[in-house]
């Protein structure tokens, strides 16, 4: 894949996360909290993982920001918190993604597993891995959605943001 490619998936999350995240801000506490059978029990648990590892990848590749120490960690019990950091972690995303070149797409990149492993990797597979990863999960949100609701949240399908579907100003939401 190239920079360019990387850069819109970078955009494509945030894009995505603003709209699962609003659809989330509109359902009661109890809904957003309840116990579904999913891999991390709840909506509130997914969106807490999903922002749990986005953190853990982006200290693995920049060094800087928190590490969680458990993949199951709820980092923010509060929504309208769990929101901010989400906006926040996107925007340093998309920062980041923003200082690649195609060179350093193909360097190796070194980190530490979460077990303390040493582990490199090819830099743009650890992208892709991370924007994969994203996807997967909040698909799962997405069904979580579905389920609580009743009806069709709203799309977050690629080719909807590639073709100028908007996404809400979570600020003005939280």
């Amino acid at each position: 894949m190239t920079i360019s490619q990387f850069r819109q998936l970078a955009a494509y999350n945030r894009w995505a996360n603003a709209r699962l995240y609003a659809a989330a801000l509109d359902l009661s506490d109890l809904a957003y909290r309840l116990h579904i059978g999913v891999s991390f029990g709840s909506l509130h648990g997914t969106l807490n993982y999903l922002l749990l590892t986005d953190r853990l990848w982006l200290k693995r590749l920049t060094g800087e920001g928190d590490h969680p120490d458990r993949l199951d960690a709820i980092l923010y019990e509060d929504r309208a918190e769990l929101t901010q950091a989400r906006i926040d972690e996107d925007n340093r995303l998309m920062a980041v993604v923003d200082q690649y070149d195609e060179a350093t797409l193909a360097s190796l990149h070194g980190y530490k597993t979460t077990s303390g492993m040493p582990q490199s990797q090819v830099l743009a597979d650890i992208l892709l891995h991370l924007f994969n990863h994203q996807t997967h999960h909040r698909g799962q949100a997405h069904a979580c959605l579905s389920i609580l609701t009743g009806g069709e949240p709203p799309s977050l399908d690629l080719l909807v943001f590639q073709r100028g579907g908007t996404a809400p100003d979570l600020k003005t939401l939280i």
